[in-house]
């Protein structure tokens, strides 16, 4: 195996003088040789914090990486709008596609039908369940439950009641975290009972469970939210309206533990409110979305393997590549770190 690798390295280099289109070794300085496009992006919703950030990045990318960006328009988590969207974009002469469908399941004709077209499509934080993307640009989220499951649990001391925000289960995000969160506290926390409440990625929903297991039982002492940009906010004033907001340190605090890696989220640790987040790449998203929406109008081609920018490319099945980037844990002690692009953005 290791001599092929340096053989499949040494057609790469006399092909292309750089392993840029080989391997995992996407490098930064593809981004400007040249415009490439026009390409489609759709915004999957405009109701969560992070999502919000993710849109504001990505004129800012195309304009470094030379991407010939057309209008985005935004599905507002609706799959039937993403199709429109996505037809309307094709229509306009749209070379390349990124998107994030929220229900992973439902896109399959649309992926089947832009691949008729030679349309290639990038998928952002999300994979599809059946279909072919170019390349999945995302975390892993299994990684994330795991984490939670982890803090909170050693927080916890294996002991206590905690409620789960699970995300839409028709989203292999919300599915990833949810079962993998689960294994993990079934595995080595089984002191702890979890209550996994459905929400849809909706915090309404999310607010009105978490009252419900509150009365039923007051002891909770942890809480894991798959989706701080919706989950948040409410989770905050319903602790504070019910007397049950209590900062870090003081014997009645709930720990909470977060998924995105918002500024607001960072104000509350900083605050004490909540204890931690699994810092989701907004920024990065929007970067390497686009330079693989580029690339792929390009016709370059990659395989699996470690990357230049701190990710891993790997094979999910049937061929399906997915570059994997880097989602630290965000705690107390590395809130303020200035690398972190909840610190770089506006609140």
């Amino acid at each position: 195996m290791k001599r092929r690798s340096i053989l499949t390295a040494a057609v790469c280099l006399a092909l292309t003088g750089t392993l840029a289109a080989c391997g995992g070794g996407a490098s930064n300085s593809a981004g400007n040789s040249g415009g490439a496009g026009p390409i489609g992006v759709d915004f999957p919703r405009a109701d969560s914090d992070f999502w919000n950030s993710y849109n504001k990045y990505i004129p800012q990318y195309a304009k470094d990486l030379g991407v010939d960006l057309m209008s985005p328009t935004n599905s507002q988590n609706d799959v039937a709008k993403l199709v429109a969207n996505v037809q309307a974009l094709t229509s306009q002469g749209a070379k390349a596609i990124v998107m994030a469908p929220q229900d992973t399941g439902a896109i399959a004709n649309t992926l089947q039908q832009l691949e008729q077209k030679k349309i290639p499509v990038v998928t952002v934080d999300t994979r599809p369940d059946k279909g072919k993307a170019y390349m999945v640009v995302r975390a892993d989220n299994k990684a994330y439950g795991e984490q939670a499951c982890k803090f909170l649990g050693d927080q916890l001391k294996g002991k206590g009641k905690v409620v789960e925000f699970e995300g839409a289960l028709s989203s292999i995000n919300g599915r990833d975290r949810s079962e993998a969160f689960a294994s993990c506290m079934q595995k080595n926390y089984p002191g702890i009972t979890v209550f996994a409440e459905p929400t849809d990625w909706e915090g309404a929903k999310a607010s009105a469970a978490l009252q419900t297991d509150l009365t039923q039982n007051p002891d909770i002492n942890g809480i894991y939210m798959q989706a701080g940009g919706v989950f948040l906010a409410p989770t905050i004033q319903l602790l504070k309206t019910t007397n049950h907001l209590f900062p870090a340190g003081d014997p009645k605090h709930i720990t909470i533990v977060s998924n995105d890696g918002i500024p607001q989220e960072f104000d509350a640790i900083r605050k004490g409110d909540i204890d931690a987040t699994v810092s989701q790449p907004a920024d990065l998203y929007s970067k390497w979305a686009l330079f693989y929406a580029k690339a792929a109008v390009q016709g370059k081609t990659f395989q699996p393997g470690a990357t230049d920018h701190d990710s891993k490319i790997i094979d999910v099945g049937n061929g399906q590549l997915e570059d994997q980037l880097p989602a630290p844990l965000v705690t107390k002690q590395n809130v303020d770190d200035s690398k972190l692009w909840g610190n770089q953005v506006g609140k």
